[in-house]
């Protein structure tokens, strides 16, 4: 018979993840056909907007979804079974290619899977790094993303920094360098833990980069085709960690510490899928910002400044007091160090727009991109 605690646990579980999940059942759902057509408006103001809001939305809740999934006894980092839902999401694009027989060149299919491989690896360090220094340290260096994105569009498309967007990138590293010494006085592990999403999130704005270039120069692959070889090539690669390694330590790695959080096995399904559709969700308007937004990577990278103040917010909200411990609250400090961080961000930002490096049709030459034309549908 269960116990009281157990009992009241397992009604907090529930009651955190309807107040994550169910703000965004209906935005989600809603837009999802929307984002899917191709034949739509893609110079629509009102559809940017749209795309933009479920972007830093859905992204929001990623965080937040993986706290509880650590918090049910989900969360092992050599199992990983978190990033097999995780990627499941945007594999379900592969549905809507299949039935439109959209097939990608051999090129183009190398192409993505390697940037696939990146992303693994960067997503693996940064929600293993989330799980472990807390949703609001995650959200304040992931942030960094757009800087992180302009040192790779120098190096790899020799686009030029002027002095006031490398005055933004030394601003967030600020900002980052405040938020990795605070977390020392918390713990060692949401020290490491801020170290990892460091990492994680330099090395994801690489794959921001790569995927744009993809996008808008040689294959010129559609939002569709793009998200879905990545996310099928990702999904595949943990499933079959998850048959060789998981499998048979399935009981030591994820059974025990379910029980021992009492955690039962339906919420862990419906969490585990609550995070899969996020992620279906937050991919496919990525995407969609690269291929059709004014900007591509450098205004995805401009919505992770917005995610991370939504993130910090609802996490000071929902889980403070709740659940783990001063890594989940709001602090003078964190405040202070998300102010510089998103300060650096709009900084950064507003010198890009003043040398109209990212701007989509008529790009600079010497920024990286020729002019970028329509695409008809049967060549995408």
């Amino acid at each position: 018979m269960l116990s009281k605690g157990l009992i009241q646990r397992r009604k907090t579980q529930r009651k955190n993840m309807i107040l994550i999940t169910g703000s965004t059942a209906t935005a989600t759902t809603t837009t999802f056909d929307t984002i899917l057509d191709r034949n739509s408006s893609t110079s629509s103001t009102y559809m940017n907007y749209m795309v933009a809001g479920i972007y830093i939305l859905s992204g929001t809740m990623q965080p937040l979804l993986m706290t509880l999934v650590k918090q049910s006894g989900l969360g092992d980092p050599t199992c990983q079974i978190y990033m097999l839902m995780y990627y499941f999401g945007p594999s379900l694009v592969g549905l809507s290619v299949c039935k439109n027989r959209i097939l990608p060149s051999k090129t183009a299919l190398i192409k993505t899977s390697s940037i696939a491989l990146i992303d693994i690896i960067a997503q693996s360090i940064n929600y293993t790094g989330s799980t472990m220094s807390g949703p609001t340290i995650f959200a304040i260096i992931y942030s960094s993303v757009t800087v992180w994105t302009a040192v790779f569009s120098k190096l790899l498309l020799s686009r030029r920094i002027n002095s006031m967007q490398w005055l933004g990138v030394w601003i967030v590293f600020l900002g980052l360098i405040l938020t990795a010494t605070n977390s020392v006085h918390v713990g060692p592990e949401v020290f490491n833990g801020a170290l990892l999403v460091t990492f994680g999130s330099s090395l994801h704005a690489l794959t921001y980069v790569l995927s744009e270039a993809l996008m808008v120069q040689g294959d010129r692959l559609s939002v569709q085709l793009n998200c879905a070889l990545q996310g099928f090539v990702a999904c595949v690669l943990y499933l079959l960690w998850q048959l060789f390694y998981t499998r048979p330590r399935f009981h030591q790695l994820i059974e025990i510490p379910m029980e021992t959080s009492g955690t039962h096995m339906s919420y862990a399904v419906c969490l585990l899928l609550s995070l899969s559709l996020s992620n279906l969700v937050h991919a496919l308007s990525f995407f969609y910002m690269l291929r059709h937004f004014p900007g591509g990577a450098t205004s995805a990278g401009v919505m992770k400044g917005l995610q991370a103040v939504m993130v910090f917010l609802c996490t000071s909200l929902v889980y403070c007091g709740s659940i783990g411990g001063e890594e989940m609250c709001f602090t003078p400090v964190k405040f202070i160090s998300l102010l510089i961080v998103v300060g650096g961000v709009f900084t950064f930002v507003n010198a890009t727009n003043d040398e109209l490096g990212y701007v989509r049709h008529g790009t600079l030459a010497q920024n990286g991109y020729s002019p970028v034309e329509d695409v008809p549908a049967e060549h995408v």
